[in-house]
């Protein structure tokens, strides 16, 4: 059945029922309108914030990039000072401004520059940098453009080189030739700013071999290492090790423990590890070296990080690639102003109260120093002679030490001129030369280092107290490092290797052509680059064969010369850093790093902190919003 109702009133409901419907669909649209209107509004914020970011970041890397440059090359704050002196909110220095095509522009400057607790080797600096969307191009911001304002602070320090983390390091190109695994054992890592080249045998070399791609370099380097050398495997090593108080321990889960483990990390450092078991089990320490924590040595250049295992000269060296990432360029530190390092000498204060084991450290509060025994003192009974003033000898000298009268040295030390040296040495300090430095003999240290686990020693911290009180000499050179004497170089034919086309010319960073070094060229003192200022004579009359050196070396130009004769090892125990190397080995040689003058952790200084030259880094450390209208 079926109850029906009037004709008249189902059409008044329909109209009802039609007006209601479209109603719903007017406010379901106006919602659609304004929700689509919002978001068309959040996305074109999004995309304005965005831009005017990118215009704020732009200025900013124009203005440290302009701070960087003289920075980098000068290696002090002289410039730097200069160019942010005064500045403020109201009157920023250092000013960049510019433009994005198509984008917007940006103004920025330094707001602020201080020294942190007074420290004389970093400067903050902050620049606030304004970015906006210039819409009628009048070159200024104006309201109804949207802008964003930034401030980024920045840490322009001269820090501890990474160079002095290398046995060997060199900024133009490193070369072994003619070495067999005997004749040459490098035990730590190796390093070129260029290529580095083993050619005519395989020397041994226990530790990473690094080389990066230099395209200051005339010709142009393209980083590669040529060939991997011969390594030990951690337990051959760990032998020689257990004999040598001179070599970095090998590594040992037992000992150093499992990798990634807190031990493992106090030890990483400061141990060789061959890895040699990545090779055919690829794990962990691959991983760990994908992640920036590379266990054990490699081989690293342009083409990335690899692992590699080579016994002999005649087995095939058996590489995995861990990372294909390229290396980078270490920037060198710079000596060529002498008089950075003269007020280093003379405001140089030993702070250190105590040594790490609680013994008082007799020289607490002195400056800088260097003695010599002078047998006229005292009636002729002989004395020690202070031969520096306020840490600085005015000229040349020549510094002669015995097992029984070593030389004493003290701190940072400046020569104006050469300074030539043999002999025992004992104290802890740096010697710098405003010319040549002449190591005219062998060089050792009266009470040296010893890192093996012996004498009740087991763990890194024991190992530490114990060799912080040990000697340690570094030599740093305005000019050259020449070994040997001088007069015996042209017959031994070394000087070869001390002149174009073996030694390379380089760009600046402004673009300007730096010759290369040439031995035989004359300076401004009449004498030739090779040759010292207190003639060949002189340095002839005391000059010994020599057969060990314990000792760092920096150089600003070249290091070489002659070393060894006749069948008698020769010892090196530390590093040596140059531009150019040309060491001629008349018998086969040990190279041992020195490890405590690596920085033991992101803020902690070396076991030693001698001061060492230093280069210059930036790192940004805050970033700050400070406001986004449109």
């Amino acid at each position: 059945m079926r109850h029906g109702l009037p004709s008249s009133r189902r059409r008044g409901s329909a109209f009802v029922t039609t007006f209601g419907i479209l109603a719903l669909l007017g406010a379901a649209a106006m919602a659609f309108l304004d929700y689509s209107t919002q978001a068309v509004r959040i996305a074109n914020r999004q995309v304005l914030d965005a831009q005017t970011t990118q215009l704020c970041e732009a200025g900013v890397q124009s203005v440290l990039r302009a701070l960087w440059r003289p920075f980098k090359i000068e290696q002090k704050f002289v410039s730097m000072d200069s160019a942010c002196s005064g500045a403020s909110v109201d009157t920023p220095r250092a000013a960049q401004s510019g433009a994005i095509e198509g984008i917007g522009r940006f103004a920025s400057g330094v707001v602020g520059i201080q020294s942190p607790n007074g420290d004389p080797y970093q400067r903050l600096v902050t620049v606030r940098s304004v970015g906006w969307i210039d819409r009628n191009a009048n070159g200024q911001w104006d309201a109804g453009e949207a802008r964003k304002i930034v401030d980024v602070t920045a840490v322009f320090a001269l820090a501890r080189s990474q160079v002095f983390d290398y046995t060997y390091f060199v900024n133009n190109y490193g070369w072994f030739y003619g070495f067999s695994p005997t004749t040459m054992v490098v035990n730590g890592d190796v390093r070129a700013n260029g290529n580095m080249e083993i050619s005519g045998g395989f020397p041994t070399i226990n530790g990473s071999i690094v080389a990066a791609l230099n395209e200051k370099l005339v010709p142009a380097a393209p980083g590669l290492v040529n060939t991997p050398a011969v390594k030990d495997s951690n337990a051959s090593y760990r032998t020689k090790a257990a004999n040598n108080p001179r070599m970095r321990p090998g590594y040992s889960p037992t000992d150093h423990g499992a990798y990634g483990t807190a031990d493992w990390e106090r030890w990483r450092d400061f141990i060789f590890d061959s890895a040699e078991d990545a090779v055919t089990s690829p794990g962990t320490p691959d991983s760990l070296a994908l992640t920036g924590r590379l266990a054990g040595a490699a081989v690293m250049d342009a083409r990335g990080i690899r692992r590699w295992s080579k016994r002999t000269s005649s087995a095939s060296a058996q590489t995995v690639q861990l990372d294909s990432n390229p290396t980078e360029e270490v920037v060198m530190p710079d000596l060529s102003d002498l008089a950075v390092y003269t007020a280093k000498s003379q405001s140089y204060v030993d702070n250190k109260a105590t040594f790490q084991d609680g013994t008082p450290n007799p020289y607490v509060g002195q400056g800088a120093w260097v003695k010599v025994w002078d047998q006229s003192l005292n009636g002729g009974a002989g004395g020690y002679k202070t031969i520096s003033t306020n840490g600085v000898v005015s000229g040349s000298a020549i510094l002669i030490g015995t097992s029984t009268r070593p030389i004493l040295v003290h701190g940072p030390v400046t020569f104006t001129q050469d300074v030539a040296i043999k002999g025992t040495v004992s104290g802890q300090g740096t010697i710098y030369a405003g010319r040549n430095v002449h190591i005219v003999g062998s060089v050792v240290y009266k009470d040296p280092p010893d890192f093996r686990k012996t004498g009740g020693r087991s763990t890194q911290a024991q190992i530490d107290a114990y060799n912080e009180k040990k000697d340690i000499l570094a030599l740093a050179a305005r000019g050259s490092i020449i070994m040997g004497s001088p007069k015996t170089l042209a017959s031994s034919g070394v000087l070869q290797y001390m002149r174009p086309p073996f030694t390379k010319p380089r760009y600046d960073e402004f673009g300007n052509l730096v010759p290369a070094y040439d031995a035989l060229a004359v300076d401004g003192t009449g004498f030739k680059h090779y040759q010292s200022v207190m003639g060949d004579n002189a340095l002839h009359s005391v000059a010994e064969t020599i057969y060990q050196l314990d000792v760092i070396l920096y150089t600003n130009f070249l290091g070489g010369g002659n070393l060894g004769g006749g069948g008698t090892k020769i010892q090196f125990n530390g590093s040596i850093i140059s531009k150019d190397e040309a060491m001629l080995l008349h018998s086969s040689m040990e190279m041992n790093y020195d490890s405590r003058i690596r920085e033991r952790g992101p803020n902690e200084e070396a076991l030693i902190a001698l001061d060492l030259p230093r280069s210059p880094v930036m790192l940004r450390s805050t970033w700050q919003d400070r406001g986004f209208v449109w």
